[in-house]
């Protein structure tokens, strides 16, 4: 935290399935809604100070939902990152990919890699995506990563502590300062669960195609109110 701007900000984007329900829309409108509004809004947030957004865009227990809806938001994915990789660019941001490729589309993970490239040297801010993403599935898969290492002698493990724990997460990037979460469901759901560790929890009943400026202010005037006694952990 800097002059009361978290570092990092995380946001569980819930209620676009929901907001399109209440306007008698199809889902996926609202998931398109919640597209729309994550561009505006995440340049907002990044505009106030915030270097590291990190956004749950798809989790590894959404494959569950149904055909047409994972479908939907595949392309989705495919066609927003492939039309917006110059918009990324111009705004200096840099992307980048949390999650499991498997059993992300070729074609997915090929779009996903495009922009990463392309965006590699931008400096206003980290646009995280956690797309195929699951917490307990992070940990695992860093766990994996950390015996492999040991395995070939590349690390000491008397120097593995919580600090460099985050360096075999799927991104090496800062402990969360303030989780958010829309639509009026107070869960955690799996999310960033060893980087929100100290994190400031928010919720709000506003479905996500409406979290706007003026809400997202909202919640950093609540995060700034609060007596905040944790000391950064790296």
């Amino acid at each position: 935290m800097s002059n009361g701007i978290p570092k990092h900000v995380a946001i569980i984007m819930d209620g676009n399935g929901r907001w399109a329900t209440r306007q008698g829309k199809k889902r996926t409108e609202g998931h398109y809604a919640g597209y729309k509004r994550l561009k505006k809004t995440a340049l907002y947030i990044l505009s106030k100070g915030v270097k590291y957004l990190s956004v749950f865009a798809f989790s590894t227990e959404n494959f569950k939902r149904s055909e047409e809806e994972v479908s939907y938001l595949m392309n989705l994915f495919v066609k927003a990152f492939k039309s917006d990789k110059n918009f990324f660019v111009k705004n200096d941001i840099k992307v980048v990919f949390s999650g499991r490729d498997k059993p992300l589309s070729d074609e997915v993970l090929n779009v996903m890699d495009e922009i990463e490239k392309s965006t590699e040297n931008c400096k206003k801010g980290v646009f995280n995506f956690c797309i195929n993403y699951g917490g307990q599935s992070e940990m695992v898969d860093a766990a994996k990563k950390l015996a492999e290492d040991y395995k070939n002698n590349n690390i000491d493990l008397d120097k593995i502590d919580t600090e460099e724990f985050y360096k075999y997460l799927y991104n090496d990037l800062p402990p969360v300062d303030l989780m958010i979460r829309t639509s009026g469901e107070i869960r955690i759901s799996n999310f960033m669960l060893y980087s929100i560790a100290y994190a400031e929890l928010y919720f709000t009943e506003t479905c996500f195609p409406d979290f706007d400026e003026k809400e997202f202010d909202k919640a950093l005037e609540s995060y700034q109110h609060r007596n905040i006694t944790k000391g950064s952990i790296k």
